[in-house]
C-alpha cells in the first residue's frame, strides 16, 4: 500500500471515528439511535423524572468523560464534557464519597497510594486551557473524598538538551 493511500485510509477512518463522537451527537437523538453509533458507554445513571445518563469515557488515554443526558421519553437532552478543573474544585471535602467521583467522572486513569495519606488517590487525565492536567482525589479507607489537587501532566520525557 503506498504512503498515500495509506494517508488517505486513515484519513477516512478519523473521519468517521468523529461522526460516532459524543459531542456530535444532536438533541433529541433517541436514546438507542446513540448506543449504536457509540456503543456500549462506560456506565448508566438513572435521572431525576425518569430520565437516564449516559458516561462516555475516554480514560486511561483520553481527557474526556461524556455525560449524555436523556429525558423520561428517551430523547438526548444535553451532553457535557465534565473533566474540567471547576467540577473536580466543586468536589466537597468530606462530603462527597467515591460514588459521587465515580458517578460523575467515571472510573480514574490511575489509582495510588502515597506514604503520606491513608487511602486511595484516584487520578484523572484532563485537558485545561490546552494545557494537559491531572486531578488527584483523595479518598479515605472509608471513601470519602478528603482533598483534591491537581499538577500538570509531563508528556514525553523531558530532554533538557532539546
Amino acid at each position: 500500500m503506498t504512503s498515500l493511500r495509506r494517508a488517505l485510509l486513515v484519513s477516512i477512518v478519523f473521519v468517521l471515528a468523529g461522526c460516532a463522537s459524543p459531542q456530535w451527537q444532536k438533541p433529541g437523538t433517541s436514546l438507542d439511535a446513540v448506543r449504536q453509533a457509540l456503543g456500549q458507554p462506560t456506565l448508566t445513571e438513572p435521572l431525576a423524572g425518569g430520565g437516564e445518563r449516559l458516561l462516555y469515557s475516554r480514560q486511561p488515554a483520553g481527557q474526556q468523560v461524556y455525560h449524555l443526558d436523556f429525558d423520561a421519553q428517551r430523547r438526548l437532552v444535553s451532553v457535557t464534557q465534565v473533566l474540567t478543573e471547576a467540577r473536580f474544585q466543586a468536589l466537597r471535602d468530606g462530603v462527597d464519597t467515591r460514588a459521587t467521583v465515580l458517578a460523575t467522572f467515571g472510573p480514574p486513569a490511575l489509582v495510588e497510594r502515597v506514604a503520606r495519606f491513608d487511602g486511595d488517590i484516584w487520578t484523572y487525565r484532563l485537558m485545561e486551557n490546552l494545557t494537559p492536567r491531572q486531578a488527584h482525589v483523595h479518598l479515605d479507607p472509608e471513601g470519602i473524598v478528603r482533598r483534591v489537587m491537581f499538577t500538570d501532566e509531563i508528556l514525553g520525557d523531558f530532554d533538557p538538551a532539546r
